[in-house]
């Protein structure tokens, strides 16, 4: 009867190695995502902080792939903040992605105490 028990948790366990190794690579490029986004929105409110000591009527350059454009100061500080907004959304959705990813390592190793219980009886 433990020979059934012992085959289906060899197979969960393997699946979940599979599963593992795509999580971890997951895991890594949501890191880097959400790395990324932190340099986008440091960015941001640095450019902000220079902008916010500028008369309001200033208008400046901002550069649009190999065009700069004209804007108001106005316009060019709405953009910094949705720049901001936009990525503290994504850095929430990549963590509760990561955490969710994770799990699947605690799984893993939930099975791999089974197993191993199971070769000890």
């Amino acid at each position: 009867m433990a020979a059934p028990v012992d085959l289906e948790l060899k197979k969960a366990f393997s699946e979940l190695q599979v599963k593992m190794i795509d999580t971890q690579q997951k895991v890594k490029m949501a890191d880097l995502q959400i790395e990324q986004l932190n340099r986008l929105q440091k960015h941001a409110k640095l450019t902000h902080a220079e902008i916010t000591t500028l008369p309001d009527n200033t208008r400046l350059y901002e550069g649009v792939g190999r065009m700069f454009i004209l804007q108001s100061k106005e316009e060019i500080n709405n953009q910094l903040m949705d720049k901001q907004k936009t990525a503290d959304e994504k850095i929430k959705e990549l963590e509760k992605k990561v955490y969710l990813e994770r799990s699947v390592k605690e799984a893993e190793d939930n099975i791999r105490e089974m197993l191993l219980s199971r070769r000890a009886q």
